[in-house]
């Protein structure tokens, strides 16, 4: 069974500066760069293979998905191969409530559109 991570324990935990927390985004790029948690990384799922694995993990991840329900799945397989704490947050990125990132590692945050 998957643990589950709730928003507000992710918050108490990117909070505390001592946690080391990886937020592990996998929803696609568009949905990605449209809003994220803070610091989190953009790994889509259908992207994730075994190299993945072989990669250095900080003491605990959170994955996050749009709703809470893929993440379970990712959540469980990155447990079963890496050396780290791994869990999926409730509810996804639509049961964040906290702060939100625009924009991709690749480009600087422009903020809000304006309408046309």
């Amino acid at each position: 069974m998957v643990v589950e991570t709730t928003p507000d324990e992710l918050r108490e935990k990117l909070d505390a500066d001592e946690t080391n927390v990886a937020i592990v985004d996998i929803r696609d790029p568009s949905s990605y760069t449209s809003g994220h948690i803070p610091d989190s990384e953009n790994l889509p799922a259908a992207t994730l293979g075994p190299e993945v694995f072989d990669r250095a993990w900080p003491d605990e991840v959170v994955v996050s998905c749009y709703v809470g329900k893929s993440s379970k799945r990712v959540a469980s397989v990155l447990d079963d191969n890496v050396d780290a704490d791994v869990s999926s947050l409730r509810g996804g990125f639509d049961g964040w409530d906290g702060a939100v990132e625009r924009g991709s590692e690749d480009e600087p945050d422009l903020g809000p559109s304006a309408p046309f």
